[in-house]
């Protein structure tokens, strides 16, 4: 009888790990994508990230593991070329096999165009447009900081949770289009993390509410996704991009934005040098805080996506207050 047994638990654990199997190897960018995809993956695999966190998604270099952890996926979700330009050319010689799917060109993607210049106006479509064709020395001055030209649109997508809900129905989508026999789990996780978002967008809304109507300056251009999806926008940014220092003439016209309009607070990043935010800060009675949008101190998983935005929103609120 306990050979029997024995037997059994074997092929059960045979069985088991012929399922687990099946399950695909997927790869992904950065922490709120990973977060996403592990969302919809839920207790059947686990995905890998290949920029870790801390680092810079722009020019990152894979380690050994993690471009082994390429080759061998069968799917690959990214932001798209925009955000990681390296990862083209590492996804086109490593992944030629894998279905790959670039967030920002997936259908019904909110896509925002890049702001130029240190000061931004009231949000609207035309007032994107205004501000794109403000100033050409603008233009000339973010392609002296970043080496190179810009992607068409804004690739900090992830900021926005309309995205975010949406991408969780297209990862879904793309994992049962390669394992069909877990479709239904995919799609019901997919199902409840886009109800999770819209109980998040609501508390965002609720958190925000008290200090709607003050103003605030970033420290580079990264987060009118979410701006826009709560209608709350920045008065300006320090610096453009997020390759070299913002130019004199930018800290100056910036200073003179937070005198004029009385801006409150002025949020750094913890990439970059502190000693920016204090030179713009001199002789003024604005807070600082320090804002993340790839959330560096979080741990990486399904609750890092919701803890990025809580935490960006707290950060906020406190400067603000």
């Amino acid at each position: 009888m306990s050979r029997k047994l024995i037997s059994l638990s074997c092929a059960a654990t045979l069985m088991s790990g012929t399922a687990m199997a099946e399950v695909p190897k997927v790869a992904t960018d950065i922490g709120p994508v990973h977060s996403l995809v592990s969302k919809v993956m839920g207790d059947l695999g686990e995905a890998t990230m290949l920029v870790q966190p801390g680092a810079s998604p722009h020019d990152y270099r894979m380690r050994p593991s993690e471009a082994a952890a390429l080759q061998e996926a069968d799917l690959v979700f990214w932001i798209g070329e925009d955000l990681t330009p390296w990862l083209e050319d590492a996804i086109d010689t490593l992944a030629e096999d894998a279905r790959v799917t670039s967030l920002l060109e997936a259908d019904g993607t909110k896509l925002l165009d890049f702001r130029e210049g240190a000061l931004f106006e009231a949000n609207g479509p035309e007032d994107h447009e205004e501000q794109a064709d403000h100033d050409d020395g603008d233009r000339e001055e973010h392609a002296d900081q970043e080496g190179d030209d810009h992607g068409e649109h804004d690739p900090h997508a992830w900021l926005s949770l309309q995205n975010a809900g949406n991408w969780l129905n297209v990862i879904a989508a793309q994992l049962s289009a390669v394992d069909p026999e877990n479709a239904g789990t995919y799609f019901a996780n997919a199902a409840a993390g886009r109800t999770e978002m819209e109980e998040l967008a609501t508390e965002v809304n609720a958190t925000l509410d008290p200090v709607r109507g003050s103003s605030f300056i970033v420290f580079h251009d990264a987060y009118q996704y979410f701006e826009d999806d709560f209608g709350f926008a920045a008065s300006g940014a320090i610096s453009l991009g997020d390759a070299s220092d913002p130019s004199p003439a930018r800290i100056a016209e910036v200073q003179e934005r937070i005198a004029d309009e009385d801006v409150v607070c002025v949020l750094a990043e913890p990439q970059f040098n502190p000693g920016i935010v204090a030179t713009v800060l001199d002789g003024t009675y604005a807070s600082t805080g320090v804002i993340d949008p790839l959330g560096l101190a979080l741990e990486p998983g399904v609750e890092f996506y919701p803890q990025l935005i809580r935490t960006m929103t707290l950060t906020l609120v406190d400067c603000l207050n």
